[in-house]
């Protein structure tokens, strides 16, 4: 308005200045100038509007995608790593979105990953027993991992110390050990490793080891502890179990002969100190072998085991042995191995104590023994050495005991010996007899001695049994008894075996093509031998080198051996009975053999034991004698009594059926060439007589 006012001032002037004339011309003049004023006017009010709009605009389209970046950004510092539909990359402010939603993809993988990898961390560290935690010294915090809580028995809560270790969950005993690794790391700067025990809150306990390590500034000052704490608990446990199995035998729980010596050493060091007496018994069971091959060993396993528990519950208080080494630090029951034990007895007065402690253990074992449905007898020899006098340290006092009770077995066996030292020189003369056996085969000192079996009713050789002897440079003729018990101890007997069935093969082969006429020798098969796997082929060998025909080769299995693996025996049995030769069971009635599986077997003769025949005059001796008799005729078996030496003793058997006895009063076992000048004479018209010696 102000503008039209002034231009009609303007106008009012003009026309005050010109002539009424031109009147009429300025009019029309002032009517355009204010059609263009009121346009320019217009134009301009448009551009002013229109450029405000434009800046509103502007304005809305900058700050839109920068609160949404700002928001983005923040949601993104708090975390929050959500989808991305919400970007808009439409405009080049879109590219700070669109950066601002990559990094937000690159952080939530990363953090999904961290997660993932904590989440492994943990379930690695509770699988494995094993956390770890750091204390800081400068700002005094601490952290720990949710599995050391787990193995320290607390909730965070729960813990009031700043200690790597709290004292509060360390067992007492192990306070002290703690406490001087963590002083030392703290304050001299070492690492450490340390063993100990925490108490849990419900009083149980569980093992754990800490390892720490240090961090220095410059200065060499600690300012930071960091380790991990681990349960080993578990790991304890297996090394004590390793410790026991170390220290004790496996079938009874006894201590071992590792610790047996063990403690004979430091009761040693205490007898010195206080000048007493203690003293080693060295315990054998008698007969256990027979038990073993009967029975089987899963019997004898069970028979050691119930021995083991007679001796240990057997005895008093004051000399009771133990069979936890912690129960006792006096006396010790322990087994060396096999069937034999040993006892260490360290409360001792007088010598005659352990005399009294050995017979108490032999009444123990006295009573048989039920395992299975077996009623099983066993004793035992024991040998006694009293420390100072039979020896100074373990090795000689258990070498003495075992002196004294091989002593003990050879005068008859279940009782005790006190070792002299007689029983020394008879043991090294025993020891060089026994490095001899090794040289005895390879230097030809073994022979072959035969006992001739007879035919009662002709009184003719009908066979032989080989027995072999030991031509001994120094000592002469050694018996068997001396040296087969140590060849069997040595492994030895295998070899000699297979020597005797060679050597006997070819001695009876060399008589048949004498003219000597045709004789059965029999050779005992003792255990190892017929266990062997190739014994077939040995014996098939023996018969091809020697030209024997197998039917005049017996072999004489013990009733013992038969029983000990029914299946495996009758197998072999048979395959030995395809080779042609004959089978009989020796020694039979001293064993466990049960008749139903007597009568499985493919044998040919059954031999009475000597022991039975020996008793034959007595009425029990006499009926077992005339059972095995009646037993063998109702298996059709040929029956041969073994050591016969009275006519009355022939008699008796010839009146109940037997016409084959071997013994002394026939012949005792002859080189071969007696046995051949006794064929020789046999085959005279008149050599030939009813029940007399032909030797």
């Amino acid at each position: 308005r102000s503008v039209a006012n002034r231009v009609n001032l303007l106008l009012t002037g003009l026309a005050d200045s010109y002539d009424l004339r031109e009147h009429a011309n300025i009019e029309n003049v002032a009517l355009s100038v204010k059609r263009q004023v009121w346009i320019v006017l217009a134009a301009t009010v448009i551009t002013l509007v229109s450029a405000a709009g434009f800046v509103v605009l502007l304005i809305k389209g900058l700050t839109e995608p920068l609160n949404r970046a700002v928001t983005l950004a923040e949601s993104i510092a708090a975390g929050d790593f959500g989808d991305e539909k919400s970007i808009d990359t439409g405009r080049d402010i879109g590219g700070l979105l669109a950066s601002l939603g990559a990094m937000r993809s690159r952080l939530r993988t990363a953090f999904r990953a961290l997660a993932t990898n904590e989440l492994r961390l943990a379930n690695a560290q509770r699988i494995a027993g094993i956390g770890d935690w750091e204390r800081d010294l400068v700002s005094g915090s601490l952290t720990r991992s949710e599995e050391v809580y787990r193995i320290f028995g607390r909730e965070p809560g729960d813990l009031s110390s700043t200690s790597a270790i709290p004292p509060e969950i360390v067992h007492p005993e192990d306070k002290q050990l703690v406490d001087e690794f963590i002083n030392a790391a703290q304050h001299r700067g070492e690492d450490f490793n340390v063993d100990f025990r925490i108490v849990l809150p419900d009083g149980s306990t569980r093992y754990a080891h800490c390892q720490g390590e240090v961090l220095q500034d410059p200065a060499g000052k600690v300012i930071r502890l960091a380790g991990t704490v681990q349960d080993i608990s578990a790991r304890k446990l297996a090394e004590k179990q390793i410790e026991y199995l170390a220290l004790h035998d496996g079938l009874t729980g006894l201590p071992n002969p590792r610790f047996f010596r063990d403690e004979v050493t430091k009761a040693i060091s205490e007898a010195v100190r206080f000048e007493t007496m203690l003293a080693t018994l060295f315990l054998d069971l008698d007969r256990f072998k027979n038990v073993n091959d009967s029975l089987g060993h899963g019997v004898g396993d069970l028979l050691l085991k119930e021995v083991a528990e007679r001796v240990t519950h057997c005895l008093r208080k004051g000399d009771a042995v133990s069979r936890e080494p912690e129960a006792s630090k006096e006396n010790v029951l322990a087994r060396l191995g096999g069937d034999e034990f040993t006892v260490l007895l360290t409360t001792l007065r007088h010598a005659e104590d352990a005399a009294r402690v050995a017979q108490r253990i032999l009444d123990a074992l006295a009573s048989p023994f039920r395992i299975e449905g077996h009623e099983i007898f066993t004793s035992a020899s024991i040998g006694i050495a009293v420390f100072p006098d039979d020896g100074g340290d373990v090795e000689t006092l258990l070498k003495n005991a075992d002196t004294a009770m091989y002593t003990a077995k050879e005068e008859g066996r279940k009782n005790y010996k006190f070792f002299t030292e007689a029983m020394n020189k008879a043991a090294s003369a025993k020891l060089t007899l026994e490095s001899d056996l090794h040289n005895a085969l390879r230097q030809n000192e073994f022979v072959l001695y035969y006992q001739p079996q007879i035919e009662v009713a002709s009184g003719k050789i009908i066979g032989v049994e080989a027995l072999i002897r030991w031509r001994h440079p120094r000592h002469g003729l050694v018996p068997p008894l001396e040296f087969i018990p140590l060849a069997e101890e040595r492994g030895l007997i295998v070899a000699i075996g297979e020597w005797v069935l060679r050597s006997a093969c070819e001695q009876a082969s060399a008589w048949q093509r004498a003219g000597l006429g045709k004789i059965t020798v029999a050779v005992n098969m003792a255990s190892p031998s017929f266990r062997q796997m190739d014994l077939i082929t040995v014996v098939a060998e023996a018969l091809e080198k020697s030209g024997l025909e197998p039917g005049y080769l017996e072999l004489e299995v013990t009733e013992s051996i038969m029983m000990r693996d029914v299946e495996a025996v009758l197998t072999m049995l048979k395959k030995l009975k395809g080779i042609g030769i004959h089978l009989s069971i020796d020694d039979f009635g001293t064993g466990y053999s049960s008749l139903s599986y007597l009568q499985r077997f493919p044998l040919d003769a059954l031999k009475i034991d000597r022991s039975f025949v020996g008793n034959i005059d007595k009425p029990e001796g006499s009926a077992i004698a005339l059972a095995i008799m009646a037993l063998a005729k109702s298996l059709n078996l040929k029956v041969i009594a073994e050591g016969i030496e009275t006519e009355h003793q022939v008699r008796i058997l010839r009146e109940h059926g037997c016409e084959f006895m071997q013994g002394f009063l026939f012949s005792r076992p002859v080189s071969a060439e007696e046995i051949a000048r006794l064929l020789q004479q046999q085959q005279k018209p008149s050599s030939g007589r009813s029940g007399a010696s032909i030797s």
